[in-house]
């Protein structure tokens, strides 16, 4: 598989596999699928792979570790700090959390449950308004100091908070919601990130399924389904959203590929320093968006998109969630 190289030299698979779908809740019914997927993806050439201690919490890192464990050193495994969680019970306060101890421990855990002696690039998950950037990136630098952690990352943060903790610890690379429904970091994140050497690691490039062709108004989502709360899956919103399918569908056509090939194929071409993180469960899925390595859009298809000026309904998340991106 193609490689790219994210912020201070992390050469990495050009596409990323997030696993935070695996069983979001403690238990995970499909599991021993769900880690032979994984081991399938290094077997493809993939070796970038993406989980938080948030997501159970904890039962998708001890899977991770497990899924990881046989075959660790040809693997990068990126993992989250940030949340109020409780080291030992796993319970989820609510809120943010990037006190230094807390993200000590925290570290701690994930170690342990990913079987390793070190996390590969280690993401504040959210920033902490009530903790300095500089004290959270002086913590991480000396994770890195002590070979706990080798690079450090951020997610959804902003241009101030991303300046403040390159100033103290480089960052290799940002984590944040990118794709052609999802298109605000283009005004001033990529402007930064690519002056400061900072990769870009765009999670949901897909557009949560959207833009892959498989969604229309008239899908039913289960009643567990988290996208029933986002404004932009809203019926008249898939409704309206469905110019940009038949956009991608037409690009598609002339290259012989689906739209979510032609969606990821427009990311990665954005520039060379950008590693999509897509999720899936299924094995077709993953070798369909890997795939998208080999779609070369044109000139025309670029413009095509471009000139189509299409607006997109809907709001990306529920306002109150929205309340804490970007700071």
């Amino acid at each position: 598989m193609q490689k790219r190289k994210l912020g201070n030299g992390l050469e990495v698979s050009a596409l990323s596999l997030g696993a935070m779908g695996y069983g979001k809740a403690r238990e995970i019914p499909d599991r021993p699928e769900m880690i032979a997927l994984l081991r399938t993806a290094v077997d493809r050439g993939m070796d970038f792979f993406d989980t938080a201690e948030v997501y159970g919490p904890f039962s998708n890192e001890e899977m991770v570790g497990e899924a990881f464990a046989p075959v660790r050193d040809r693997v990068k495994i990126a993992t989250k700090f940030g949340f109020d969680i409780d080291a030992d019970t796993g319970v989820h306060h609510g809120g943010v959390n990037s006190k230094p101890d807390h993200i000590r421990a925290a570290v701690e855990g994930s170690l342990r449950r990913l079987r390793t002696d070190r996390i590969d690039l280690l993401y504040q998950h959210r920033v902490d308004p009530d903790v300095p950037m500089e004290d959270v990136a002086g913590v991480v630098k000396d994770l890195i100091g002590q070979g706990k952690v080798l690079h450090f990352g951020l997610s959804e943060a902003g241009a101030q908070s991303i300046r403040k903790a390159h100033a103290v610890q480089p960052v290799t690379a940002l984590q944040s919601e990118y794709s052609l429904w999802t298109r605000e970091p283009e005004a001033e994140i990529l402007p930064v990130l690519e002056e400061l050497g900072i990769g870009f690691v765009p999670f949901s490039p897909l557009g949560k399924g959207f833009l892959t062709g498989k969604i229309d108004a008239t899908t039913q989502f289960d009643s567990s389904d988290f996208r029933n709360q986002i404004p932009r899956f809203a019926e008249n919103a898939r409704e309206a959203n469905q110019a940009l399918i038949d956009l991608l569908r037409g690009i598609g056509e002339r290259h012989g590929a689906s739209p979510a090939q032609v969606a990821l194929a427009w990311i990665l071409a954005q520039k060379p320093w950008i590693v999509p993180l897509f999720g899936t469960r299924k094995l077709e899925r993953f070798k369909e968006n890997i795939g998208a390595l080999d779609v070369r859009l044109t000139a025309d298809d670029f413009s095509a998109i471009e000139t189509a000026n299409i607006r997109i309904e809907g709001a990306r998340y529920p306002e109150a969630m929205m309340k804490r991106v970007g700071i």
